[in-house]
């Protein structure tokens, strides 16, 4: 039994590395259940504490993902129209559009609301690329969780 579930966790490792790219599969979340499947063997024990605390990692940047692309709208000087317009793109981008939607629609309705507040199609394209920077934060922040499970992964099952 030990061995199928490091089967499993590798698999859902490999799976959260695909996920931090490609937003139909939750990334983090993923790499979290390797680490829970890891902890159901015999060679392996994390406390409690350990557990919560990854899952509140987990569900913070999960969160995050979804506003960091308004954050980076506002620095890139987008205006309220243009962060409310990013937040509404990911929510239209997540669940009409995946995968791609992901991507496409924070910077598409950051522009559009940038666009209906009467700037200018640089200003709002600027807004865009706000968006998009957040975006690439997100998955960053995403990718350095994931790495830090693949550690304590990999550390659990050496010592």
């Amino acid at each position: 039994m030990d061995i199928f579930l490091i089967v499993l966790g590798i698999i859902l490792l490999i799976a959260g590395l695909i996920g931090c790219f490609l937003p139909i599969l939750p990334g983090p979340p993923l790499a979290y259940l390797a680490l829970v499947a890891l902890d159901f063997t015999d060679k392996v024990y994390f406390t409690w504490g350990q557990l919560i605390f990854w899952l509140v990692l987990v569900i913070i940047v999960q969160v995050a993902d979804y506003f960091v692309p308004t954050l980076g709208v506002k620095k890139f000087g987008g205006s309220r129209y243009g962060s409310w317009g990013c937040l509404i793109g990911t929510l239209i981008g997540v669940f009409m559009f995946p995968p791609w939607g992901i991507i496409v629609g924070p910077f598409a309705g950051a522009f559009a609301g940038e666009m209906l507040s009467g700037k200018q199609a640089l200003h709002a394209l600027k807004a865009g690329f706000g968006a998009f920077i957040g975006f690439l934060f997100g998955t960053i922040f995403k990718l350095m969780l994931w790495g830090w499970f693949v550690f304590c992964f990999i550390q659990a099952l050496v010592a």
